[in-house]
């Protein structure tokens, strides 16, 4: 039988919590996802840095990983930002300072402060976002400003546990001014759909930690899915979810890539007494959509 990435030309990878924790590697990814043949697009909910900052970071880890094959929540935001509004418009930058790089790639004017000339708020994940971003925010929301969020994870998950995610700071900006924002990230369609022009096919597996953004995201753009439970997700998750929002496959980790999956499709009830019956395999927990090539 064929190893489960063979079915695929392009693997869509996550990073926090499938790659890496904070800046720890993940043991054994690196080797895991090595010599496949298979295009490896790295694509990451996580709109602090610059792509070329996170090719590096994935380069020092031990990955494959070029500037190239980096898809970011903040290019995603930004496109959409640049589809709405005219060329030139001031956007209020809640975020990095490559965020705002992005914004201004695109044609748009990055500020810092609320005015009349304010189009848009575009957020994204920043550790330093304080009381006085988020006010700014605000106004400008309330002044009618179009609001793009990068994405809306509510955790972040690094060498210590969960940190609060930009989907905490999008719920504070939420709360306080009664508007709902555009998301580019997973799980709606906008990043993974840009992951998939630069990977080149549709004939993708999404791979990742999470199923309320990874998995769910795969759902939103036709694909199959591995949950890898090295991250924010766990096998107890599975209980109770509809169908739509399975998984394809569940593995303990990325090495399941390099092994058949085992066929037939596993019971969520038995998916934990399972993966210990098959180390190192992934279990089907839902029909794929792939045919094996």
């Amino acid at each position: 039988m064929p190893r489960l990435r063979d079915r695929y030309e392009a693997l869509l990878l996550d990073l926090d919590g499938t790659l890496y924790r904070g800046p720890a590697v993940i043991e054994g990814a690196p080797a895991a996802l090595a010599g496949g043949g298979q295009h490896l697009v790295y694509v990451t909910n996580n709109a602090s840095r610059a792509a070329g900052s996170v090719a590096a970071h994935l380069a020092e880890l031990g990955y494959l990983a070029a500037e190239a094959d980096v898809v970011t929540s903040a290019q995603a935001a930004s496109r959409l930002l640049a589809e709405r509004l005219e060329h030139g418009a001031e956007v209020l930058v809640v975020g990095t300072d490559d965020l705002a790089a992005e914004v201004k790639a695109v044609g748009l004017q990055p500020v810092r402060r609320a005015a009349e000339t304010v189009a848009a708020v575009v957020q994204g994940h920043s550790p330093q976002t304080a009381w006085p971003d988020l006010a700014e925010a605000s106004y400008a929301l309330r002044a009618g400003a179009l609001w793009v969020a990068a994405n809306t994870d509510r955790t972040l998950p690094n060498e210590r546990g969960l940190a609060p995610g930009n989907g905490a700071m999008v719920a504070a900006l939420r709360a306080a001014s009664d508007r709902e924002p555009v998301v580019a990230g997973k799980p709606f369609a906008p990043l993974l759909e840009d992951a998939l022009v630069r990977a080149g096919t549709r004939a993708a597996l999404v791979v990742g930690d999470r199923l309320d953004t990874d998995i769910a995201g795969a759902q939103h753009v036709a694909l199959d899915s591995l949950l890898v439970l090295t991250g924010v997700s766990t096998v107890d998750e599975l209980a109770g979810l509809p169908d739509e929002l399975l998984p394809t496959y569940i593995a303990d980790s990325l090495d399941a890539l390099n092994h058949p999956p085992v066929p037939g499709r596993i019971e969520v009830a038995a998916v934990g007494a399972e993966l210990r019956s098959h180390p190192g395999r992934a279990l089907t927990v839902r029909a794929p959509r792939s045919e094996i090539r």
